[in-house]
């Protein structure tokens, strides 16, 4: 199926969010044979066929955290992964190890999909762009909003090779994103060096007791932003 004209969307005010947890294989991928040229491409549609060396069977230990962009009563049944889902994960599974093997950033892959079909991907470049927030999932969005020309990717789900970090997930979040697959775990990643445990148990701190001190200053003056913006007509609320 193809994808339809980009058009813009608006995320309702009183949008709801909630998270729920299903079975995921886990999957082991082989290199293409060809690496990466770029570390973000937008494919309308997507035509490359991949291999696979070993399929494990669902698991228990292996979670899949869905993100509902629709208002969704807790409690609702998250369908199964289908096999679209689990190539679309193998893809980015892929494009983490040739960033690696082309020794152009970390060991993460994002890909972005719409009705089946790629929107864009993204790789980690964080050191070659020396930009902290360029995380694989965060490069795959914002091609995704620039490949549909809009700021809302409702309809879209994110493949990502491993477990998104807070900022990742929280960009996902505000993205709209209708379901997050991935690969790895955190508790991989940590194996790895890229330990994101600490960030999972600083957001459960009171702001005070954080490692990075937060301190909050100047609350009404801060506030006539806000007010600004709800008094505004033309806001395009997202």
């Amino acid at each position: 199926m193809g994808i339809q004209s980009p058009i813009a969307v608006k995320a309702p005010p009183n949008m709801q969010k909630w998270t729920r947890s299903v079975d995921f294989p886990a999957v082991r991928l082989p290199m293409r044979n060809t690496l990466a040229e770029q570390n973000v491409q937008t494919h309308f549609p997507h035509r490359s066929s991949h291999r696979h060396v070993h399929r494990a069977e669902p698991s228990p230990s292996h979670l899949h955290r869905i993100v509902s962009a629709a208002p969704s009563p807790p409690g609702t049944l998250v369908p199964m992964p289908s096999s679209a889902d689990r190539e679309l994960l193998r893809r980015a599974i892929a494009l983490a190890t040739q960033n690696v093997l082309a020794n152009a950033g970390g060991p993460f892959g994002a890909v972005i999909a719409c009705n089946g079909q790629i929107v864009a991907e993204g790789v980690n470049t964080v050191t070659a762009t020396c930009d902290p927030t360029a995380h694989a999932e965060v490069n795959a969005i914002r091609a995704a909003a620039k490949a549909l020309n809009r700021f809302s990717l409702a309809g879209c789900r994110l493949y990502s090779s491993c477990e998104p970090c807070p900022m990742c997930l929280s960009a996902a979040h505000w993205a709209r994103i209708d379901a997050v697959f991935f690969g790895a775990t955190a508790a991989d990643a940590a194996r790895a060096g890229f330990d994101d445990a600490i960030l999972y148990q600083e957001l459960r701190k009171d702001p005070p007791a954080r490692r990075l001190p937060q301190t909050q200053l100047l609350g009404d003056e801060a506030w006539a932003s806000f007010a600004a913006w709800i008094a505004s007509p033309t806001k395009v609320n997202y």
